[in-house]
């Protein structure tokens, strides 16, 4: 029987280079924070324990990590320090330990599983996942010998010869968890910065007899995120990523750079997205539905066979069922529209209940809001609302009702009826021409009057 993982996660930067307020770790990649990501990502490992490793007074990446355990790293000291903070977390386990970095919001529970297998299988003490870098010159380089890392030399240490060396470090690392103890209890601070590196480990083991291996990876799993512009690179690369996902599970993409996915956008076959559409946190679209160009989505399901936009919002609650229409400079918040139900036209609809086959015509507002708290308004099946509408809540709007073009609605409309809200229209014939002529005459004095 395979004895089960641990992973440490390391949380502790400073981030100084983000110039922010918020730790680095929590700053969002597609709609989730970094450190989120690196916690789905090894969560599909199936570990026995999780251990994130933060900076004193990181109340925030503690609750962040919740319900997983932290320890904390009372001194910056390097990330063999960091390492040593989580040990009393780990007394006991005896299984692979992966070190991973909150940062790296990139990381694939592919590679770390690929890496822990190879651990495993190898009977190594220490395995590091490397990769090929386009420039390795800020790396550290993986020297392997005949299968077996020999040891990682850091960039500004390396001779020529490691110099040439592309295999580069990533920093992930799986350590035994019989040895790791020792291993971390023999690293030495005598250097520049006399930090406690855990890239040392790998010497350690080596020269104790134990074996030491490199996995390779994507370069691109890998990226780190130390300032706002490598967080822009981390989130364009996501993007990529989740489009590509999203296209190869049957979703067309009309101009795919231009869609804006959240980590958890959930879309079935067959969905149809038009250019500049964003997807917030928390979308689910089944299969058959098209959404049409410049629509922003977020905390919203869509059923089968709706059509969406071009240029509608639909925010957070919004529940929309199949055959819905929901039409240009249309904008929903927590509003259900039921099956085949139809906004097709600038209209505003928040906080609703809008019965299946019902129309709601161009200009329709929902008045949700009285200044203190939000209301509801309930429309019936089969409900036709005249353009121009607009529908003070809480009112309830009864099956098979018609609300004509213009009106303000303030009570309750039972089920058939014909309500009208709006004033009585007056015609008075053969008035228009001594009004504009008037009028005319107040511009021109108004205007010789400038003149003077």
């Amino acid at each position: 029987m395979k004895s089960p993982i641990a992973v440490v996660v390391l949380a502790a930067g400073a981030g100084t280079r983000m110039k922010s307020a918020l730790p680095k770790v929590l700053h969002s990649v597609a709609g989730r924070p970094m450190l989120a990501h690196v916690l789905a990502a090894v969560a599909r490992l199936k570990p026995a324990k999780i251990v994130g490793v933060i900076s004193p007074g990181a109340e925030a990446v503690a609750k962040a990590f919740a319900p997983h355990p932290t320890a904390v790293q009372k001194k910056a000291q390097g990330t063999g320090d960091a390492v040593k903070a989580v040990l009393p977390e780990l007394r006991g386990h005896s299984g692979p330990v992966l070190v991973v970095y909150g940062d790296s919001p990139l990381i694939t529970a592919a590679s770390l599983q690929r890496l822990v297998e190879a651990c495993r299988k190898g009977k190594a003490s220490v395995g590091v996942l490397g990769f090929t870098a386009r420039d390795p010159s800020p790396y550290g380089r993986l020297v392997v010998k005949d299968g077996t890392l020999e040891r990682i030399v850091e960039s500004k240490d390396a001779n020529a010869e490691e110099k040439a060396i592309a295999f580069s470090n990533s920093g992930v690392t799986c350590i035994a968890g019989t040895e790791i103890a020792a291993f971390l209890g023999a690293l030495r601070n005598d250097n520049v910065k006399s930090e406690f590196y855990l890239t040392d480990v790998v010497g350690i083991a080596r020269a104790a007899g134990h074996h030491a291996i490199a996995v390779a990876g994507e370069e691109a799993e890998f990226m780190g995120v130390n300032s706002r512009a490598e967080l822009a690179m981390a989130e364009r690369a996501m993007q990529q990523r989740l489009r590509s996902e999203a296209m190869a599970a049957g979703v067309t993409m009309l101009d795919p750079d231009t869609v804006w996915l959240s980590a958890d956008t959930r879309l079935g076959s067959d969905v149809t997205i038009g250019p500049n559409v964003r997807f917030g946190p928390g979308v689910t679209v089944a299969s058959n539905v098209c959404i049409n160009a410049f629509c922003d989505i977020e905390g919203a399901r869509i059923a089968s066979g709706a059509i969406i936009g071009p240029f509608a919002r639909l925010r957070p609650g919004s529940d929309v069922a199949e055959d819905v229409h929901i039409g240009n400079f249309v904008e929903l918040k927590a509003t259900r529209m039921r099956r085949g139900a139809k906004a097709n036209h600038l209209a505003y609809l928040g906080d609703s209940d809008i019965g299946a086959a019902s129309n709601i015509g161009a200009g329709t507002i929902f008045v949700n809001y009285d200044g203190y708290g939000k209301h509801r308004t309930v429309i019936g099946d089969d409900v036709f609302v005249g353009s121009n509408s607009a529908l003070v809540a809480p009112v309830k709007v009864g099956k098979g009702a018609n609300v004509t073009a213009g009106s303000v609605i303030t009570d309750d409309v039972p089920p058939g009826a014909l309500a009208f809200g709006r004033a009585r229209q007056e015609t008075k014939k053969g008035r228009a021409g001594p009004l504009r002529a008037k009028l005319q005459a107040r511009a021109a004095a108004a205007k010789a009057r400038k003149g003077k």
